[in-house]
């Protein structure tokens, strides 16, 4: 059976994040846009999927699900706009910056 990790866009702008088993998404989708369970898109309808991946695991699709969870902002819009080299340079970790120099005290 597939399954899914797919993100929405909700009316207040924030992503919401999930994964679901089934041959289709077309029936979560609709379940979030009815407001069917109690949550975080139920208070912010309209919602717009604007990401979705198929796995052949429900497992490696909770996975992707915890990863993107995880990601910023940023790094989820270059996700949306399939922006690979935006997506690369924002999976990299900042360089250490070298220490402040003081001044020396008088």
């Amino acid at each position: 059976m597939a399954a899914f990790v797919y993100m929405l866009r909700c009316s207040d702008g924030s992503y919401y994040v999930g994964s679901a088993r089934g041959e289709s998404l077309d029936k979560r989708l609709s379940e979030h846009q009815a407001g069917t369970y109690p949550g975080y898109t139920s208070r912010r309808r309209p919602v717009t999927l604007v990401y979705a991946e198929q796995f052949d695991r429900i497992t490696d699709a909770i996975a992707a699900e915890r990863r993107l969870k995880g990601w910023s902002r940023a790094k989820k819009e270059a996700l949306i706009r399939e922006d690979w080299d935006a997506l690369q340079q924002l999976a990299k970790r900042p360089a250490a910056q070298p220490p402040s120099k003081q001044s020396p005290s008088s």
